[in-house]
């Protein structure tokens, strides 16, 4: 039977087509609210978004050497965001792998490993049979120089960014830039629909890109490659910012426990680079404050050739500066150098910040500020405070794992591979000869329990019936991806960690590698600070939610609505 529409139904058809046949609004009109939203500032939205990771940095670092940071009066670097911004002061990971690639990428997507896929720098996928590095992408090619550092994409990133949000919003009329001196930090963040994602390669001192972006460098690129600045670096020296005596927050220099930077003989200041070549002839630029130089030049690079925060389309630009990490992973929590690193790459802040200023214009840019892990104290140093801690062979478990299972059910490869505090069965061959997981678990966790340093070993396939604080628990089930994460996870106790014996590092579910910044300022951004708990996670829906576009597609987290205008 025909059916005829009523006068209310044709009266909302007529009004619907003839809304979709208006032209496309004028691009200063895009994410623009019907209503004038309580954020304004000068403009309808930001001009320029700007992410910035502060690779391996705890958050007590923010007020250890809060007084020596640089001031308003100048503009202010760290203190800028502290004081005029908002600062979430009780921010932690909200999963258990707490290393480079986890970090920028959950930043970004507001996810968590277990839906974003990356669990680790590296990890074992079962599919492959093979340790995946994050960011590699054996289908692309290197632009900038003949190497092989730039086959590297986003691809083993399953979800989308705050950047792939910003150009579906705009109908990729925003511009999408990833800068850091490691690949992961560039690319993790920048996202699949990136224009660019830049890094540095240490064997030619050059930036580059991959094919998956573009298939030459922009002009602006390749200019900035051509005044070959880190040559001029290379034949510097790494001095004190301040007379030795006024690093009262620091132990003495050349600790046993510190490791030394290539040309050193020891670790003290002044660290100089005469006589270093071969082929990564520019590695230690990374480790010192030349780092964040060269990673804040080429970012400025990217808003004048790129025309970021010109005009009513808002832009995000992704900066991690990489150059902490290796300065902590040498030298420890407590080092001179660690100081003096935080301390020089403040006034890199300030610069950066003023120069925004004069580039977008002030109140016309947002920022946020946070890190990808923080980092544990040297046990080393721990234990002259009386403190338990110790250092933890990775070498150790898996031996003792193998030689446990081989007894129990004979010769054969019952263990893959121990890799990020977990151990990969062969599970194929466990169902094979028909043994139980749960039968393995418990021969496993009896072995390394007897071991020191070991606190606990937990079933990732069995987390229901495991007696943890909740918030640990939520941490592992965050991080749990059944092809790219092992079976059972090995908890070292607080202090220890494994790899090295001199220097830090970090992967932990405790604090001093869970509490990190986060920091936001800017555009439609309230001044204050809250102790109240938030998570990574929450750091991509707060920016989605002041730009008045949707959430990445894997975001677990929520916006901190507090710092909202």
């Amino acid at each position: 039977m025909t059916r005829f529409a009523s006068p209310l139904f044709l009266f909302a058809l007529f009004c619907t087509v003839s809304a979709v046949g208006q032209p496309k609004k004028a691009p200063a009109t895009t994410l623009t609210p019907t209503t004038t939203p309580a954020n304004a500032n000068s403009s309808a939205r930001p001009k320029l978004v700007v992410g910035i990771v502060i690779d391996q940095m705890r958050y007590d670092y923010l007020y250890r050497y809060y007084d020596r940071y640089s001031s308003l009066k100048t503009g202010g670097g760290f203190r800028r965001l502290i004081e005029q911004g908002y600062n979430c002061r009780n921010n932690h990971y909200h999963y258990a792998a707490t290393y480079t690639g986890p970090g920028h990428a959950a930043i970004y997507t507001g996810s968590a490993p277990a839906l974003n896929g990356i669990v680790g720098n590296d990890y074992y996928d079962r599919q492959l049979g093979r340790l995946v590095y994050c960011a590699e992408d054996t289908s692309v090619k290197t632009v900038g120089n003949t190497g092989s550092a730039g086959h590297m994409s986003p691809r083993n990133l399953l979800v989308t960014t705050i950047g792939d949000q910003l150009k579906l919003a705009t109908d990729n009329r925003a511009k999408v830039i990833g800068v850091a001196l490691k690949d992961r930090g560039s690319i993790l963040p920048a996202g699949h629909a990136a224009d660019g994602a830049y890094w540095f390669d240490s064997k030619d001192g050059n930036w580059i890109t991959s094919t998956f972006y573009r298939n030459d460098l922009p002009a602006w690129a390749q200019a900035y490659n051509n005044r070959r600045q880190p040559e001029q670096f290379i034949r510097q020296r790494w001095d004190l910012l301040l007379p030795l005596d006024q690093y009262v927050e620091s132990t003495t220099d050349d600790q046993p426990y510190e490791a030394t930077l290539p040309g050193d003989t020891k670790s003290i200041f002044p660290h100089e680079f005469v006589g270093i070549a071969g082929q990564n002839r520019y590695e230690v630029l990374r480790a010192t404050p030349f780092g964040d130089q060269l990673t804040k030049e080429f970012a400025l690079a990217a808003i004048d050739g790129e025309q970021l925060g010109k005009d009513n389309i808002t832009d995000l630009l992704a900066v991690s500066f990489s150059t902490p990490d290796y300065v902590g992973h040498a030298f420890g929590t407590h080092a001179i150098e660690t100081e003096d690193e935080y301390l020089r790459l403040d006034l890199q802040l300030q610069d950066f910040f003023n120069q925004l200023d004069a580039k977008v214009g002030k109140g016309e840019w947002l920022a946020f500020l946070s890190a990808d892990h923080g980092a544990a104290d040297i046990p080393a140093f721990s234990r002259t405070y009386r403190i338990p801690a110790d250092i933890k062979s990775g070498s150790e478990i898996s031996t003792a794992v193998k030689e446990a299972l081989a007894k129990a059910y004979g010769p054969g490869q019952w263990m893959l591979t121990y890799f990020n505090q977990q151990i990969h069965l062969n599970t194929p061959l466990l169902a094979e000869k028909k043994i139980p997981m749960q039968e393995v678990y418990a021969i496993v966790r009896a072995t390394l329990l007897a071991q020191k340093g070991i606190i606990n070993v937990i079933n990732l396939h069995d987390l229901g019936n495991t007696q943890l604080p909740d918030n640990q628990l939520a941490m592992l089930r965050n991080v749990y991806h059944p092809n790219r994460s092992g079976d059972f996870y090995v908890m070292l106790q607080a202090g220890w960690f494994e790899g090295r014996s001199r220097g830090t590092t970090h992967g932990t579910m405790y604090p001093y590698d869970t509490h990190v910044p986060f920091l936001i300022y800017g555009w439609g951004v309230k001044v204050g600070q809250t102790f109240h708990r938030t998570q990574i996670a929450d750091i991509a829906p707060t920016v989605c939610a002041l730009l008045g576009i949707l959430e990445p597609n894997g975001c677990i987290g929520n916006p901190v609505e507090e710092a909202m205008k």
